[in-house]
Formats: C-alpha cells, sequence, structure tokens
C-alpha cells in the first residue's frame, strides 16, 4: 500500500512542475544558440591570448594572431 501512495505523490508532483509557470523567461532557441556560440568564442579567445603570452617564435605568433583577428571577428559578426 505505501507504494502506491509514493507513486502518487510522485506523480502529484510531477503535475504541479507542470503546472508552474517558469521562473525565468525561456529564451528562444536560435538566442540560446548565439549565447552558447559567443561563450565558445570568449573561451577560445581566452585560450589564444594565454597562448600568446607565451608564444616567443614568431611565425607561431603570427598563426596565433590571425586566429584572434578571426576570432574577434565573429564575436563582433554575433553582436556582442
Amino acid at each position: 500500500m505505501a507504494r502506491g501512495w509514493e507513486s502518487k505523490s510522485v506523480e502529484a508532483q510531477i503535475e504541479e512542475g507542470k503546472e508552474r509557470e517558469p521562473s525565468a523567461p525561456r529564451l528562444p532557441r536560435e538566442a540560446k544558440l548565439i549565447k552558447e556560440k559567443l561563450e565558445s568564442l570568449r573561451l577560445s579567445r581566452a585560450r589564444l591570448l594565454q597562448q600568446l603570452e607565451r608564444a616567443r617564435l614568431p611565425a607561431h605568433r603570427e598563426v596565433l594572431q590571425n586566429g584572434l583577428r578571426a576570432i574577434e571577428q565573429q564575436i563582433e559578426e554575433l553582436g556582442a
């Protein structure tokens, strides 16, 4: 008998959760994807800056700077 009572309680909790309004507004899917892309680009930018600080060879520095410019351009295009 206790099992039946537990399952009804869980079922009621699930229904209550579905009925509640979300506390934060949900972002449209496209906005969420853009936000995730921006976060990824910012992390890549930070990693490139760290590598650029340690790079000594001019050719390596040039490759890193080109990558940094490309990432910054993408960030700018996404509007952040």
